[in-house]
């Protein structure tokens, strides 16, 4: 399932490629999110025409609305958004942190209110792996309790406690349940721990005792300072095994990607290409650039120079300026599909320079021309 093709003597970044039922996906991998079963503003062969190898899918959500009985009748995620290519669907494990106001954690799983209509609901590590079955993803997530940052070290341990008893749980499920839409899908655990370096790797080499598919850093992103961000991945990474793909959840900016290659993941995803440019922010190897400046009004460049995205091909900053200060939603469409190819393109420059032997070269003249700054 699972190949590393080459590696960085210069670091532990290495060249993967990963078999799932929809297709290979070439590694290090960027994963564009589609929360609802769309990738925001953008369509299936426009996701294609960026060669995005594989989406996300929110399985909490897609329970909530529109409901596994449609998406059942329809054939499975995959048919119901016209996406032919593989997915990968998270457990709801992450609501567990984001909805605290409206949720109850018990040994057994998660009590939630829907933040929708109220009405309650409950998934447990048995309904993720019912749910993902029957979204018929390529990859599914394990069911996971992710504490916030920071938390006390005793609730940390009852978080990690819980993952790797559901994870537990999850495969048992996963080997018994039958096939829905999709054959052959990957369950993936999810190594919590918070801040503390020992129950990282207690985490992971409990949940690597399961002999996974592969297994995500999870619990990074959720508030902590980027040194913080780095010391939860280096803590994790050296007890996963060495041929298991390995992802960090919901990460990051474009620096910090290249930053945890290094570190020796291979798959990300991040909703900020899409989030930040519905308010006009641009992704450029400079930094990010606001697309509102007054300065831009009559720039008949490109976004970027030398970007061979749709947008920088047939549009000026002065025209899709004008289309964000109008509130057309072209305007914001444009600097999307702009920002979704910086970072796949990113990701297909990082494997070309781990294969020829310049990742080290290459990834250090990136970061010192990268100037990240605080986006919306």
């Amino acid at each position: 399932m699972f190949e590393v093709l080459a590696t960085d003597s210069g670091s532990k970044a290495r060249l993967g490629r990963l078999t799932t039922a929809h297709g290979v996906i070439e590694t290090p991998i960027f994963m564009p999110v589609g929360t609802q079963a769309t990738v925001k503003t953008v369509s299936p062969h426009e996701l294609r025409d960026l060669q995005a190898q594989i989406i996300l899918g929110n399985s909490y959500h897609l329970f909530i609305r529109p409901g596994l009985d449609i998406i059942k009748k329809m054939g499975g995620l995959h048919r119901f958004e016209n996406w032919d290519r593989p997915i990968l669907t998270d457990s709801g494990g992450f609501q567990v942190f984001s909805l605290a106001k409206l949720r109850r954690v018990k040994e057994n799983g998660v009590h939630f209110q829907s933040h929708i209509d109220g009405a309650k609901l409950f998934i447990g590590p048995k309904e993720a792996v019912h749910i993902q079955r029957t979204l018929g993803s390529d990859i599914m997530m394990a069911f996971d309790e992710c504490p916030p940052w920071p938390a006390p070290k005793e609730d940390v341990r009852e978080a990690v406690e819980r993952t790797v008893a559901w994870a537990k749980i999850c495969a048992e499920e996963h080997a018994i349940q039958p096939d829905g839409p999709t054959k052959g899908q990957l369950l993936f655990g999810i190594v919590q721990g918070g801040e503390y370096a020992d129950l990282r790797q207690e985490c992971a080499e409990r949940l690597v005792a399961l002999d996974l598919p592969g297994y995500a850093i999870g619990g990074v992103s959720v508030g902590e300072p980027e040194p913080e961000m780095m010391k939860a991945i280096e803590f994790t990474e050296p007890y996963l095994p060495a041929n298991k793909p390995r992802y960090a959840m919901g990460l990051g900016q474009p620096n910090q990607l290249v930053m945890m290659v290094r570190r020796g993941v291979d798959m990300f995803d991040c909703v900020l290409p899409t989030r930040v440019a519905r308010n006009g922010t641009a992704y450029t190897h400079e930094g990010t650039l606001n697309m509102k400046r007054s300065e831009l009004k009559d720039d008949a460049g490109p976004i970027e120079n030398g970007c061979g995205c749709y947008a920088c091909q047939n549009f000026s900053r002065a025209y899709i300026r004008h289309l964000l200060k109008a509130e057309e939603i072209l305007g914001l469409r444009l600097v999307t599909l702009h920002n979704l190819h910086f970072y796949i393109e990113l990701m297909r420059k990082v494997r070309e320079t781990i294969a020829n032997g310049e990742f080290g070269t290459w990834s250090r003249q990136f970061l010192e021309r990268y100037k990240p700054r605080e986006v919306d």
